[in-house]
């Protein structure tokens, strides 16, 4: 679990990471370096879960022999099929990061929402839902792996 009072903001107490895969993780399906390993070290204190369309159809490869919770979406409306996911898990327990249109919801919905802009840009949508923006997914997971720099962005 991450444990962290934010002034203003209020306690925090994250039993889950739920992230989308393509343009947030990975860029053309490829995971970006350094990723997998801050990935391993947060699932030390959380669990991890990646929600997919998984456009490049790499995920199960790039991901393989992971501790983490991989599902890959089908059919349409991904953005609802994430945010139910939210839901069934308990929102106030989970931190998301996304890029794309498609996780706009699920970046509302969580305790806190993390927009990324990697390679593949970041939707407005997914921007204007979210509670922090990153340059990248590694500077996402640095935020939860060093707790107290979440309390510095989004302390009042």
């Amino acid at each position: 679990m991450i444990e962290i009072d934010i002034p203003g903001f209020g306690p925090v107490q994250l039993t889950h990471l739920v992230s989308d895969f393509t343009g947030t993780l990975s860029v053309d399906g490829r995971v970006l370096p350094g990723v997998k390993e801050a990935l391993s070290r947060l699932a030390d204190k959380i669990t991890i879960h990646i929600l997919t369309a998984d456009t490049f159809g790499r995920v199960r490869e790039e991901l393989a022999e992971t501790p983490f919770q991989m599902h890959i979406l089908g059919g349409p409306d991904h953005d609802i099929q994430k945010e139910e996911y939210i839901k069934r898990l308990g929102p106030e327990t989970i931190v998301a990061l996304g890029n794309g249109k498609n996780d706009r919801r699920m970046l509302k919905l969580a305790r806190i929402g993390i927009a990324v802009s990697e390679g593949e840009g970041c939707a407005v949508d997914a921007l204007l839902a979210a509670d922090i923006h990153v340059r990248s997914a590694l500077d996402g997971l640095h935020l939860l792996l060093n707790p107290l720099r979440l309390k510095a962005t989004l302390r009042f």
